[in-house]
């Protein structure tokens, strides 16, 4: 498996820049992934091939963020027009909409999908209780930052938030009372940030094309990838560990392996010596 080159697969359906994506936990039926885009439209696919399955409308603005909770039956997004909004996955479905002060650039789910928590150009994380159905979220918790967040994540088992603002990625402790474990300086911009499943690592996106794997332990760089044509803004793993997704300026969502070269969805195996060490070619995904 020496020397095999990262081949992404490309997803396309997205009409403007591709800013932000979440992964469902792994269900019945696979797992799932959800992309947000300044074209308004997030896009529901199925995790493992990128292909897609349906489209929520309701925004009326670009949308920045969104996000799945780990069974794929809810689903999150924040826009431009100032709004979040909560969906059922199944159905499309607006269950809540709460209004906020400036762009929402942000979502997440707790792990048991009790809370919501938010991030906009505020400058605040507003955590929600969404175990009220007759009523709007309450705002339980407000966390301020020195800086816009970009992005956030809830770690798989739900203890880790991942937050990504400026040129820094900060991990805090999301049981109970939220307080700062550490944080690590990244050489960009960095719009996105996730914590592989097992904590061992971290990818990293921004503003100079790269997608970059850390140390999660020390912050050291492991290594770093360059396959869009624009800015980063979002990356993901999926809810296994086995492949990482990045959505870009340039308007596509690319699934990358976290381990190269190894039989995974629509990855296949090649003997090295017949294509010079590289793995099948890459595939596009469409949307329709």
């Amino acid at each position: 498996m020496a020397n095999l080159r990262q081949t992404p697969l490309t997803c396309s359906g997205h009409t403007r820049p591709v800013v932000h994506l979440d992964f469902s936990s792994v269900t019945d039926s696979g797992y799932f992934l959800i992309s947000a885009c300044k074209d308004g439209k997030p896009m529901l696919r199925q995790g493992e091939t990128g292909d897609w399955i349906g489209t929520f409308e309701g925004h009326k603005g670009a949308v920045w963020g969104v996000a799945l909770n780990p069974e794929a039956t809810r689903a999150a997004s924040g826009a431009a027009d100032f709004t979040g909004k909560v969906w059922d996955a199944i159905t499309g479905e607006e269950l809540h909409s709460f209004q906020h002060n400036h762009i929402v650039k942000s979502v997440n789910f707790s792990k048991d999908t009790a809370l919501l928590a938010t991030g906009s150009n505020e400058k605040l994380v507003k955590i929600f209780d969404l175990q009220k159905p007759e009523a709007s979220p309450d705002e339980v918790q407000k966390l301020e930052f020195p800086s816009n967040p970009n992005s956030l994540e809830v770690s798989r088992d739900g203890s880790v938030l991942t937050v990504a603002h400026s040129n820094t990625v900060t991990f805090l402790n999301a049981d109970n009372v939220v307080t700062k474990i550490k944080d690590f300086t990244i050489p960009t911009t960095v719009n996105s940030a996730s914590l592989h499943p097992d904590k061992s690592i971290f990818v990293a996106g921004g503003d100079d094309l790269k997608v970059y794997k850390f140390d999660y332990i020390t912050g050291t760089e492991i290594e770093s990838f360059k396959g869009h044509f624009g800015p980063v803004h979002c990356v993901r793993f999926s809810p296994d560990g086995e492949l990482y997704a990045s959505g870009s300026e340039d308007g596509t969502l690319r699934l990358w392996q976290t381990n190269i070269g190894k039989t995974y969805g629509l990855w296949k195996c090649v003997d090295g010596s017949q294509l010079n060490n590289d793995i099948a070619s890459p595939k596009e995904v469409p949307a329709s």
